[in-house]
């Protein structure tokens, strides 16, 4: 299978979740119809991952985006949950599962200079405790949602806050499973 039937896939894949994600922002539709099938720049996948009392976030310190969620390059072929899944781990040593809803589907450069491209933001809950194990050079830390961090997307603490605030305000049977919940 060659290189663009893959990136057909894996943008196929995104505007499938980008269509059933909680919250858009940007110009999704804009972006998606200027792209058409095979985006010139590559897709993004991101991980806001929350501690169980939805109080705390996981992000990484960028060599110069600064706080920015575990995340990156959809690799053809790919869908942007299998990106996510494997920059988490990559980043940060945690395994965890993405909750089934994407949180948010966002149009943005991801670097100075270039296009907008498409990302994606799962969310998902993880122990606080457990061991973190990032890249070298590119530390991992638990942030509070309630104090600013510095980062390339200043919308973005906000953005998780409300998420985390909506993920809270679901009654118990509403609730995607996970441990802590209860």
């Amino acid at each position: 299978m060659g290189r663009d039937e893959l990136q057909r896939q894996s943008l196929e894949a995104a505007l499938g979740d980008a269509g059933i994600a909680r919250a858009e922002f940007d110009d999704v539709a804009g972006w998606v119809a200027s792209a058409g099938i095979s985006p010139e720049d590559p897709l993004a996948a991101e991980a806001w991952v929350f501690d169980a009392d939805l109080s705390q976030v996981l992000l990484v310190r960028h060599p110069w985006r600064g706080w920015v969620p575990p995340g990156g390059k959809v690799e053809p072929g790919e869908s942007p949950r299998e990106a996510v899944h494997r920059e988490l781990c990559e980043e940060t040593g945690l395994d965890a599962e993405l909750l089934a809803q994407p949180a948010a589907v966002t149009v943005r450069s991801y670097h100075p200079g270039k296009a907008a491209t498409l990302g994606l933001s799962y969310a998902a809950i993880a122990d606080p405790a457990a061991p973190l194990v990032p890249e070298p050079g590119q530390p991992a830390a638990w942030m509070n949602l309630d104090q600013p961090w510095e980062g390339w997307f200043p919308d973005d603490r906000s953005r998780m806050r409300r998420h985390a605030q909506w993920l809270a305000g679901l009654s118990t049977s509403e609730r995607p499973a996970w441990r802590g919940a209860e």
